[in-house]
């Protein structure tokens, strides 16, 4: 069984949904805790490592075999608790796969508390990789209002739009920070690949669930960047 720690309801029939269409079997448990982002959001990500460490504790407690952190701003505190499982970020797959499609990587998010969280992990794994970097981060104005105000249609579409505004001539890579991105790749209208978190999260969280422990092919786990390109 693999758990799924998540800051918004929305993402559980996201994940679903892909669960059914690419990891038939796997067991999800849903773990849904939007104080966790709020908190976060206003007074920095360590505030809540606690109350995530909590949260991870009963979910292995419930039987869980890997956890995956769906929430980018509060991902990093996810991965280094202690939880005696794999904890997972769900971004991380993504990341690993931007820097591979290339140096000049841009960073979308709705989320101003996100920005930082998830070009400090793209980083990382440019580091990790040996990799070159140029990496620019962009918030999308006005994008999380539409969000919080159930306007979701709205808020893809100033997604999508910001994508859109990201050349080939001065990207190799566009990253949708937040899982709630996701579905905007498949309405941009851009030749850039846009990569998105959960496809690849997913994946990665299912192999950690079956094998007991992190896929040593990688942080990818294994996965092709090509599930999370639009």
């Amino acid at each position: 069984m693999l758990a799924l720690l998540h800051t918004s309801p929305v993402h559980v029939p996201v994940f679903d949904a892909l669960r059914d269409a690419a990891h038939p079997g796997l067991e999800l448990r849903h773990h849904v805790h939007a104080e966790l982002l709020e908190r976060a959001r206003r007074e920095g990500p360590e505030a809540v490592t606690e109350a995530v460490g909590d949260v991870l504790r009963r979910a292995v407690a419930q039987g869980a075999r890997a956890v995956l952190c769906t929430c980018s701003t509060i991902g990093a505190v996810a991965e280094s608790a202690a939880a005696g499982v794999p904890v997972l970020r769900g971004d991380r797959p993504m990341a690993a796969a931007a820097v591979a499609a290339g140096p000049r990587v841009v960073v979308l998010a709705a989320l101003r508390s996100t920005l930082a969280p998830t070009a400090a992990l793209v980083e990382e794994e440019a580091g990790r990789a040996g990799r070159p970097l140029l990496l620019r981060t962009r918030l999308v104005e006005g994008a999380w209002d539409r969000f919080e105000a159930g306007d979701t249609e709205g808020y893809l579409r100033l997604v999508a739009e910001a994508a859109e505004a990201v050349t080939a001539d001065d990207t190799d890579v566009v990253v949708l920070a937040q899982a709630s991105m996701a579905p905007a790749r498949e309405v941009a209208r851009t030749p850039v690949p846009v990569l998105a978190s959960p496809a690849l999260g997913l994946a990665a969280g299912a192999a950690a669930a079956r094998l007991g422990h992190l896929d040593p092919a990688g942080s990818c786990g294994g996965v092709s960047a090509e599930a999370g390109v639009g």
